[in-house]
């Protein structure tokens, strides 16, 4: 397990995905949008936000009570947050179909939660974020500033009127 942990961090060091990194994300996006892999994985498509060009990024959606969260296993610099800030939390999921979403930051206090589950479905975000999985709900609770959490919010699409 050590080894894999050290594997994903030199990935992702310094916050941010290396050359290496980048081409998994896209080859993982890619499938991820195609509803190749599990429901829970899928691809983020967002407005950057200097660019404006469409940005896809591959994201494991957390099931709790009832709705379902994204979760920044990179913290407040990750640029999908970003990026998703500044568009208003407008974005698309993509898992073999394209959901219109608009994307709610949850509030510190409602984390932790959240983070344990989301721990629990994505492993390669584990040694990412220092809190074992298992651990009680007060850990998270330390944690929870660090790491962005956003509702998923279904946007219905208005009838085409043309047909």
């Amino acid at each position: 397990m050590r080894r894999y942990d050290d594997y994903v961090r030199w990935l992702y060091r310094g916050g941010r995905p290396n050359r290496f990194a980048r081409l998994q994300n896209r080859t993982w996006a890619i499938a991820s949008a195609a509803g190749i892999w599990p429901k829970r994985a899928a691809a983020l498509e967002v407005r950057g936000r200097r660019s404006g060009r469409s940005i896809s990024v591959p994201v494991v959606i957390a099931d709790h009570d009832g709705d379902r969260y994204l979760v920044a296993m990179l913290g407040e610099e990750t640029n999908w947050v970003r990026n998703v800030r500044a568009a208003d939390g407008r974005a698309i999921l993509r898992h073999g179909r394209l959901e219109t979403v608009r994307l709610e930051e949850v509030p510190v206090d409602a984390r932790p939660a959240i983070l344990r589950r989301y721990l629990a479905l994505a492993p390669g975000a584990r040694p990412h974020i220092p809190v074992d999985r298992h651990a009680p709900l007060e850990e998270f609770e330390r944690i929870a500033p660090q790491v962005p959490v956003f509702r998923i919010v279904p946007v219905p699409v208005a009838p085409d009127p043309a047909g």
